[in-house]
């Protein structure tokens, strides 16, 4: 019996071995799944963000700004310098402002035949002059004196161009691009 109760006690001892060996990676499981558990109820919970509702980031590069050969051509060859683009009235109109160095060469720019608009390349708009009921164009015309300042405003109805942005400015055959929305 010597050797009968050996074999029972090895046979035993086999069972509760693989009883344990199959029981304790489950209970290891567990324990991580509970560890992790803890660990999420602990952090607090951030609620998804909207991608609508995301703050506009600045631009992380320096701000273009016209060159001095680009001045000088604007001189040159339209007898404006000193252009400016930026945002009035609560963003709802654009104002394009210029100073006039030499008048014949600028009338091109308050001719009243020629239709100005601003495009903006981010948004693929082009934004017209609005015209008033009793006063007209937003815009400047008539006899030009050197060294005054000049504007034209183009309306921005739904705020589609931002701080930040370049646009082009097209009045009949004058052209300037790349001017940043102060």
């Amino acid at each position: 019996m010597n050797q009968h109760s050996n074999l029972v006690a090895v046979k035993a001892f086999a069972g509760v071995l693989a009883t344990a060996l199959a029981v304790l990676p489950c209970a290891a499981l567990a324990a991580d799944a509970a560890a992790h558990a803890a660990d999420t109820a602990a952090s607090p919970k951030t609620p998804p963000r909207a991608a609508s509702a995301a703050p506009r980031r600045p631009a992380p590069h320096r701000a273009f700004q016209v060159p001095t050969k680009g001045k000088m051509y604007a001189r040159a060859a339209w007898g404006v310098d000193a252009m400016k683009v930026r945002r009035v009235a609560s963003g709802n109109l654009i104002r394009f402002d210029y100073r006039v160095t030499d008048p014949a060469q600028a009338a091109p720019l308050v001719d009243k035949s020629a239709t100005p608009a601003l495009y903006a390349p981010r948004v693929r708009a082009t934004l017209s002059v609005p015209v008033m009921d009793k006063i007209g164009p937003l815009r400047q015309t008539g006899a030009l004196k050197a060294g005054q300042e000049y504007w034209v405003t183009f309306s921005n109805k739904g705020n589609l161009v931002k701080p930040g942005d370049r646009v082009d400015v097209i009045i009949g055959r004058f052209h300037v691009d790349g001017l940043t929305v102060e």
